[in-house]
């Protein structure tokens, strides 16, 4: 039981550590919900689709520098600890902003300024590779017994505050500015604007303690005995890839997609949109905690498998309903039918993903497992939609690819059991209570 001191503390810990991780996620999302405005300004080409999908394939690129951060950022922090990894990857986060927020256009600079840009995404992407996994690791490894679920779930519901605030930001601009004025410049303010938070955010990541589990816990010494580890237990890690494929691809169908989709397929106005994207990361917030009371309750896997296997069943049906008349209600209605499935999913993921990772490399194999479906799936689900659309005619297409990705973290986790079985090394992580 713990005392209110300790108490306090675990909040002040919780707190400072979401906090952060807030304005990293900020500063990766952001992009996608202005994909529109920065096709324009850096990637012109013949049409406006083509000029839209090297913007939205330089968004994905990020996410491939995911896993090369998750294995040596991630193989930092388990060696180095929790707390000067997380510092790390803000320093980096922060570099790659600022390139994109101060890039001069192309009919400025020519060619230099895409490749500026996708430079830019590729330090944000290796930053994030590890950042979003550190932090799953740190709430787990400080959490109380019996709440691991709910302690885990604010790593999720920090960005959700991340999308939230973008939504509104972007609300506010499209009010303010004129379409012109957005697209010359206003899209840099929100990035300016999570740049000046950064000296703050530093300030506070650079006062957390480091977790008693990293004091306690085994070293591994070197980058070679992290890669020895996560190639032991390759079927884990994969069948942890497959399991992160539901969350991923419809966070990134809810929220950086949501703006495209509704302006380019459904033809609404920005203003909408972000309104839209607004109530979108405010129905996160309230089911990303409630997935993680009921794990604490009932367990992860069962909440999996019934979210996966309704999902599989709704998720097209329901978007085909919308795209055959289009108006606010309805895609408010479906983006909240998909937000339920997120919410509930994602806040069961987080904490089987830490309890079943080998404790040496626990933020190495999570933020690996985690971040290589993203690169794979989520990342790149703003660019499949649009592609969808375009080749096939179909406006409700995104929907299958996020029916695909229940089908996938469906079949992962009945398996689960069975590939747990077969993981190397101890035979079950060493979390201090």
């Amino acid at each position: 039981m713990l005392t209110p001191a300790e108490r306090r503390a675990k909040v002040r810990a919780v707190v400072k550590v979401a906090s952060c991780n807030f304005i990293e996620a900020y500063d990766f999302i952001i992009y996608g919900y202005y994909a529109n405005y920065i096709a324009a300004t850096f990637f012109p080409a013949g049409t406006e689709f083509a000029s839209l999908m090297n913007a939205l394939v330089v968004y994905g690129a990020g996410f491939l520098m995911r896993p090369l951060g998750a294995i040596f950022l991630g193989a930092y922090m388990d060696r180095k600890g929790r707390k000067q990894g997380l510092i790390l990857t803000l320093g980096l986060m922060a570099a790659g902003t600022l390139s994109i927020a101060v890039t001069p256009s192309y009919a400025t600079i020519g060619v230099l300024a895409p490749i500026l840009i996708v430079a830019g995404r590729l330090v944000q992407g290796l930053s994030a590779g590890a950042e979003f996994g550190g932090v799953a690791i740190y709430l787990a490894e400080i959490a109380t017994p019996g709440r691991r679920g709910f302690y885990c779930s604010w790593q999720a519901v920090s960005q959700q505050v991340a999308v939230v605030f973008s939504a509104a930001f972007g609300f506010a601009l499209t009010l303010w500015m004129t379409p012109a004025q957005m697209t010359s410049w206003g899209w840099r303010v929100p990035l300016f604007a999570g740049i000046i938070a950064i000296p703050l955010i530093l300030w506070i990541r650079n006062s957390l303690q480091e977790t008693e589990a990293f004091k306690h816990s085994r070293h591994v010494r070197s980058t070679s005995e992290v890669l020895s580890i996560l190639a032991a237990n390759w079927k884990l890690i994969l069948n942890g890839v497959a399991l992160t494929v539901m969350t991923t691809t419809s966070f990134y169908l809810i929220t950086a997609y949501t703006p495209t989709y509704a302006r380019t397929a459904l033809h609404m106005d920005p203003n909408t949109v972000f309104l839209v994207t607004l109530l979108v990361g405010l129905s996160n917030l309230i089911w990303l905690p409630v997935g993680g009371i009921l794990t604490d309750k009932y367990g992860a896997r069962p909440l999996m498998l019934g979210v996966t296997a309704a999902a599989l069943v709704t998720v097209y049906p329901a978007m085909v309903w919308l795209v055959d008349g289009p108006s606010f209600a309805k895609l408010v209605a479906v983006l909240m039918l998909y937000s339920v499935y997120f919410g509930l999913y994602n806040g069961a993921l987080i904490p089987l993903l830490a309890e079943i990772m080998p404790h040496e490399v626990r933020t190495a194999a999570f933020s690996l497992a985690f971040v290589t479906a993203t690169a794979i799936f989520g990342g790149f689900t703003p660019a499949i939609g649009t592609y969808l659309i375009e080749v096939t005619g179909n406006r409700a297409a995104p929907a299958l690819w996020l029916s695909l990705a229940a089908l996938i973290s469906l079949i992962a986790a009945f398996i689960l059991p069975a590939v747990q079985t077969a993981r190397s090394g101890t035979t079950r992580p060493a979390f201090v209570k």
